[in-house]
């Protein structure tokens, strides 16, 4: 599929539609509002490209519910996110068909139960696109777990050579890097027995 899986097909999907729909909402409200009938015009043509952007978007969302690897916790926000998908395509796609049936004849109260549903429509998409966030951002969904654990690997310092073997790196000792000046003499402490010091020791005083 042009070298996409489902989940990254759902991902391109997504931006699309949820601007399209916003954007709609917006038209309508400004024609509503500012009575400007141009505005409506443009308003229904967007919501509907919208709409069907938002099916794509769904059905696509559908099928890469079975090709992510996931756990009890991503299954729980997947869910989520999948009902409150449904019930934002249903919302769009109730007020799609109900302008291109009625549109020519909205009387102003219609009208303004039109702009009602479609400000409760982008509630619903907001809602909808959080919940797509944490999965992603919370949860990595649809990132394999073989790329997760070597991005951890590199995270935290740990990597593989060629031979299969790893390592960490340790954070530098602070203590080692702190030497002696060569140019301050050494003084022992009164009482300190005879001793030897090894070759290169700065000059002191016993």
């Amino acid at each position: 599929m042009l070298g996409y899986g489902w989940p990254q097909l759902h991902a391109a999907l997504n931006d699309l539609p949820t601007a399209l729909l916003l954007t709609a909402v917006l038209f309508e409200l400004i024609g509503v509002v500012g009575r400007r009938p141009g505005f409506r015009q443009v308003s229904f043509w967007t919501l509907i490209v919208g709409a069907v952007g938002g099916a794509a978007a769904v059905i696509s969302g559908l099928q890469a519910e079975d090709h992510i690897e996931h756990g009890e916790a991503v299954h729980r926000v997947m869910e989520t996110h999948e009902q409150l998908g449904l019930i934002t395509l249903g919302v769009f796609g109730v007020l799609a068909l109900w302008r291109i049936v009625r549109e020519r004849r909205m009387g102003s109260l219609e009208r303004a139960l039109a702009l009602i549903l479609s400000l409760a429509g982008v509630g619903v998409l907001f809602v909808t696109a959080n919940y797509g966030g944490r999965l992603i951002f919370q949860h990595a969904a649809a990132i394999p777990s073989r790329v997760l654990e070597a991005e951890l690997q590199q995270r935290t310092g740990e990597h593989e050579h060629g031979s299969g073997a790893t390592h960490t790196h340790a954070a530098p000792d602070s203590m080692a890097a702190v030497s002696t000046p060569a140019s301050e003499p050494h003084v022992d402490p009164p009482g300190t027995p005879p001793h030897s010091h090894p070759p290169g020791t700065p000059p002191h005083d016993d």
